[in-house]
């Protein structure tokens, strides 16, 4: 049986997220005290990098890093551009916390690949819009998952895309994998495609354990005001270990050195909506894989001109689309259960065009941080890539 005070405790920290979204007083992106993911992240470990900005087609201005070559400065021709896509409550910071060897950023450089990091709307690269500020006006911060995959992915295709005039090959992770989904499922950006490699996957989220379930489902019942005072008295309780939080949250990763782990906190958690939780409640509570609902059948009339939302549906997703798909067996978000139900939409994928890697040993932070993932992940990741 789940630990009461446990459930709370990461219903709080996911709570302190959202305050991290709605809060007050935050930096802007053009704030000159605000050092860059390029500067603080990727050119002091020797490596050239390019700051870019994009703007969606409903006003965000997204950032994004571009290391155009290797740390030995050889020049490659016509290197295969690549985009990074991280996860929930992340930034493109994420792939580059580990040393040079070990960060897939850094590795893509090193092997011939031109590579892009995305940042999605709200994180701390990409807080601009055209007309709304985020920390003034609530409906910037209007949009879930379905406005990354129908405006933020395409916008960061399209400009990779004009930038280098060639087709991409796309890494995402976590959420990231969800929004790359989603569109391939509508057929969207597949003619900008080489192929997809998508780390600790979701698609479905319904056989999540029981805890995550309770966790998402009454993340919007808390005050903002009070969550900080939750989370710390919460951490006072005994049989709670706050030092253990990732454990809690993404499963017993195998392989995450203590640096690693101290650093991704640096750098977690970057902000998103409250709406972009809610959604990610109802698929977790409801077992489906649909657009967000508005829970009024008049509003989901005046956004999608029927009562319930629309379906994504996988098996629409073309079966020539070369599909990378690495999962772990540890892992608490992206749960074995409901990747097999993603990958059961995907059986008819033609077989030379879909790769499937499970790692028994691994969890859910350990695809973008295990010290091991250089070689049992990322290899394989990249043979893939060179083959299409």
């Amino acid at each position: 049986m789940e630990n009461p005070p446990t459930i709370l405790l990461v219903l709080a920290l996911l709570c302190v997220s959202v305050v991290a979204a709605t809060r007050t007083k935050l930096q802007s992106i053009n704030n000159l005290d605000v050092v860059g993911i390029c500067k603080s992240m990727v050119e002091t470990q020797g490596y050239t990098c390019q700051e870019h900005q994009v703007t969606t087609e409903d006003g965000y201005i997204l950032g994004l890093q571009r290391i155009p070559k290797g740390r030995s400065g050889n020049e490659i021709a016509d290197r295969q551009p690549v985009l990074l896509q991280t996860g929930l409550l992340l930034d493109a910071s994420s792939w580059l916390i580990n040393p040079p060897d070990q960060s897939l950023a850094f590795i893509l450089a090193d092997n011939g690949f031109d590579v892009w990091l995305a940042n999605s709307r709200g994180t701390k690269s990409s807080r601009g819009h055209t007309s709304l500020s985020p920390d003034d006006d609530p409906a910037y911060w209007d949009w879930s998952w379905d406005e990354l995959a129908s405006h933020d992915l395409p916008a960061f295709f399209h400009y990779v895309n004009s930038q280098t005039g060639q087709k991409l090959h796309y890494v995402g992770y976590s959420l990231g994998t969800l929004t790359a989904l989603a569109a391939f499922s509508q057929e969207k950006l597949l003619n900008l495609l080489r192929s997809a490699a998508l780390l600790a996957p979701i698609a479905y989220l319904g056989q999540m354990s029981s805890l995550f379930k309770l966790k998402l489902l009454g993340l919007h019942e808390f005050p903002n005001g009070q969550t900080q005072q939750l989370v710390e008295f919460i951490c006072t309780l005994p049989g709670i270990d706050c030092a253990n939080l990732l454990t809690t949250i993404t499963g017993p990763n195998c392989c995450l050195s203590s640096s690693s782990k101290d650093a991704l906190f640096k750098h977690f958690p970057e902000p998103t909506a409250t709406k972009n939780f809610i959604h990610l409640s109802q698929m977790v509570r409801r077992g489906t894989l649909k657009m967000h609902d508005y829970d009024l059948e008049e509003t989901n009339m005046e956004h999608y001109k029927q009562p319930t939302p629309p379906a994504y549906n996988m098996t629409n997703i073309p079966k020539n689309v070369p599909l990378f798909l690495s999962h772990g067996l540890r892992d608490k978000l992206s749960d074995a259960n409901d990747v097999g139900l993603l990958l059961d939409n995907l059986k008819d994928h033609d077989k030379d065009k879909l790769v499937v890697q499970y790692r028994e040993e691994y969890a859910h932070i350990d695809f973008i941080l295990s010290m091991n993932a250089n070689q049992v992940v990322y290899d394989p990741l990249m043979a893939f890539f060179r083959l299409h």
